[in-house]
């Protein structure tokens, strides 16, 4: 029996393989969309406001329409959604293209773009979380795999290779990078064709309105995956809160140059895609809020430490750490759902976690930000440390179905 559920488990993985490749390709474009936007912004305008409106524009369309598109993902085939988006923002981006190659290209024309593959993302992002476990089935060490290397893949390439990618694209002729997203995302439809086939979810006939209530109903009403929006919205608002303003800290305090400061993130970047990739093992003991309590932990382990140090090398390799952590509480995040839901709500509830996840990242930089205004730039470091050693604390006393 043990042998036979392994490699019932092993099939699972290998099912999802195309899904995996479709990930790589596409975010590895969006994370040079999403560095070359704003540099074609700025050649466009130099008002920063208006330049900024081009990356909030990446936010907004989960604000808006990321529940109602969890609900309608929830009654749709997801594999054809999946699909239908990318396609969708390929076509986008090529109009985009065709905008820029001819010299009519304005900045609202960009950010409308911006936006319209935002929310094509909010479809397809809540398509692919909860495909997965129709593909692989709700085995803890399943999800746990190809969830770890679903965000491994994500951050590598939306933070580690994409951003690069970008900005030498848009350095050897503007229109590359929006090219070359745009082929991506032709790419990525073309291997999601290979997932295996499975009828669209016994979706809900109410309204959207209804069927998004009856979503949250599920994530409020289920102890654990309540305990863990909390917890995420915890991390990602202490994240951000010392994420914010850390620049000022890293070139006042840490005298990092301006051109250095990238290697930092992508340092952070590349201890999330070794975490990820290993989280199947990484994770094997723990229970889903164990491991976001680790998660947390890790966190406060880094802010503390850059804090208390001051110096550069030591932030660079907690840094590395940090990333290790955000790439584990995806992963537990991400499985949890996934195994503690039904599949004709999952689409619903992915989205309202995202919601969650974002609402909490603004507050939480805004805090940062007036936090660092009032008492210098350590302090948001020392408050984001006291939050998630507390949000440690809480979580670890969460008990989780294991799968």
């Amino acid at each position: 029996m043990a042998a036979e559920a392994a490699e019932q488990r092993a099939r699972g993985i290998r099912r999802a393989a195309p899904l995996l490749a479709a990930t790589a390709i596409s975010v590895t474009g969006d994370g040079a969309f999403l560095a070359a936007a704003p540099l074609m912004a700025a050649t466009l305008t130099r008002d920063p406001l208006a330049v900024s409106s081009v990356t909030a524009a990446v936010y907004v369309p989960w604000l808006v329409f990321g529940l109602p598109a969890g609900a309608l993902v929830d009654r749709w085939h997801r594999r054809r959604v999946m699909i239908t988006a990318d396609l969708f923002r390929a076509a986008v981006l090529a109009v985009l293209v065709g905008l820029l190659l001819s010299g009519i290209l304005t900045l609202p024309m960009l950010v409308a773009a911006v936006l319209l593959v935002g929310v094509a993302q909010c479809f397809f992002d809540s398509a692919a979380q909860a495909v997965i476990p129709t593909i692989v089935g709700r085995d803890k060490n399943a999800l746990a795999k190809v969830n770890g290397r679903y965000w491994a893949l994500d951050t590598a390439g939306r933070a580690l290779v994409g951003p690069p990618l970008g900005s030498v694209t848009f350095a050897l002729g503007r229109a590359l990078p929006f090219a070359a997203d745009s082929l991506s995302f032709v790419a990525s439809a073309a291997l999601l064709r290979l997932l295996p086939g499975a009828p669209p979810p016994a979706g809900p006939h109410e309204s959207v309105a209804a069927a998004i209530r009856s979503g949250v109903r599920h994530l409020v009403g289920t102890r654990d995956l309540r305990a863990l929006a909390l917890s995420m919205g915890a991390y990602n608002g202490a994240f951000n809160m010392a994420m914010a303003p850390f620049v000022l800290y890293a070139t006042d305090v840490l005298h990092v140059a301006n051109a250095a400061y990238g290697i930092l993130l992508a340092v952070s970047a590349l201890g999330g895609v070794l975490a990820g990739w290993q989280a199947g093992p990484l994770t094997r003991r723990l229970s889903y809020g164990q491991t976001m309590a680790v998660a947390h932990l890790l966190q406060a382990l880094t802010w503390a430490g850059i804090a208390w140090s001051g110096n550069a090398w030591i932030a660079t390799g907690l840094l590395a750490v940090l990333g290790a952590g955000s790439s584990l509480s995806s992963v537990a995040v991400g499985s949890a759902r996934q195994a503690l839901t039904p599949d004709n709500l999952l689409g619903r509830v992915v989205a309202a976690f995202r919601l969650f996840g974002i609402g909490a990242a603004g507050i939480g930089a805004l805090i940062g930000g007036a936090i660092a205004s009032h008492y210098g730039t350590v302090a948001p470091l020392v408050a984001a440390a006291v939050v998630v050693l507390l949000g440690s604390l809480v979580t670890w006393q969460v008990t989780t179905q294991q799968a």
